[in-house]
């Protein structure tokens, strides 16, 4: 995307994607509009920007709380980028300005030396108009950021970043599952990653209930894939899995009492419990998910939903680490790879806020 110079509009920053409002007899429309630039192997790029991959050159700036960034946090360890991709995290909360770095000392991010994203976005593009959104991805030397695209962000952690990858890290995006994959993952933005905010940030009944309707719909069609394979594409963890996964964790906690999606919890699907159960304990997936961030995230920076910004004491998340039997279906999570090592001690969920 390139943008003008022109000023940008604080009402856009109000959600993980800068969609964080109810307009009141509208359907929900997500922004899809981002910073398309890449960063590659070869370092190829439009109008002449160049963007090589190069360990130590950039930093990922995430949130726990949203979904979108929880992928690339969840890609980034599962395949060893800690040592070759540095990795900043912001709160949980961000007024209309801009996501902060108020976890750390000083509110101010120890590499880039910056105390909101915003900074970076108009480092890069001056007068940046769009929201400020994550997971972004800043070139250190120039404090710009160079891409908010998350979408092709982790696919390029699999096959862009491959000479930095650790021994033994699963094939997250086999080229000849490619094809499935592009197909599911585009099923499962559409219907129930998005779905659920099509659902929460509706702005009459009939886009509710279209919404509504269409995310169980597609959980239904996915409860049944999953009856009968560990996995959504293949037989070991794929980038399908991450997708999904990062929506069903915030099920229970946000989506089912915050955005309206009450037809059924997760505990009340089964087979989608279990898998998601199955996810969450294999290593790089559960040790990602902070609860206390997600819940305060959803409930107090969507005001016109919950204009009282109180955070609901539950829902008990303890059956996370209930056993799931899964493995009875077959498969192996990394495949003939290997589990991730823990998290470095700066990345750790901190004690109380997992599950």
């Amino acid at each position: 995307m390139r943008t003008a110079a022109t000023s940008p509009d604080p009402g856009s920053t109000d959600g993980e994607l800068a969609d964080g409002q109810v307009t009141t007899g509208q359907e929900f429309v997500r922004d899809t509009d981002y910073i398309d630039n890449r960063i590659t192997r070869g370092g190829g790029g439009p109008a002449g920007e160049t963007f090589p991959v190069e360990a130590g050159r950039y930093r990922l700036i995430v949130a726990r709380a949203c979904p979108w960034a929880n992928r690339a946090i969840i890609v980034r360890r599962l395949l060893g980028l800690e040592g070759a991709l540095s990795m900043g995290l912001c709160g949980p909360t961000h007024d209309s300005d801009s996501w902060t770095f108020d976890l750390d000392p000083g509110g101010v991010d120890p590499v880039l030396k910056i105390p909101r994203l915003k900074d970076a976005y108009l480092t890069r593009y001056r007068g940046y108009p769009r929201g400020i959104t994550v997971p972004a991805i800043v070139d250190i030397p120039t404090g710009a950021v160079i891409t908010n695209d998350f979408g092709p962000m982790t696919l390029d952690f699999s096959t862009e970043w491959i000479d930095f990858h650790r021994d033994g890290a699963p094939d997250l995006y086999p080229g000849h599952l490619r094809a499935e994959i592009d197909e599911i993952n585009d099923v499962i933005f559409t219907d129930v990653n998005n779905g659920v905010y099509r659902c929460g940030f509706a702005g009459d009944q009939k886009s509710y209930d279209d919404a509504f309707d269409r995310l169980f719909t597609r959980l239904d069609a996915l409860s049944d894939r999953l009856g009968r394979q560990r996995y959504l594409v293949g037989d070991t963890i794929t980038e399908a899995d991450v997708r999904l996964f990062t929506t069903l964790v915030r099920f229970d906690a946000v989506y089912h009492g915050h955005f309206k999606c009450n037809r059924s919890t997760l505990t009340d699907m089964p087979v989608l419990w279990a898998y998601a159960r199955d996810l969450f304990q294999t290593p790089g997936f559960g040790d990602t998910v902070d609860f206390t961030q997600i819940k305060q995230h959803y409930y107090i920076v969507h005001r016109d939903i919950n204009p009282s910004r109180i955070v609901p004491r539950g829902p008990d998340l303890s059956g996370w680490r209930i056993a799931h039997h899964r493995e009875q279906l077959g498969g192996r999570p990394f495949g003939e790879g290997t589990p991730p090592a823990p998290p470095l001690d700066t990345e750790r969920v901190p004690a109380g806020q997992g599950a």
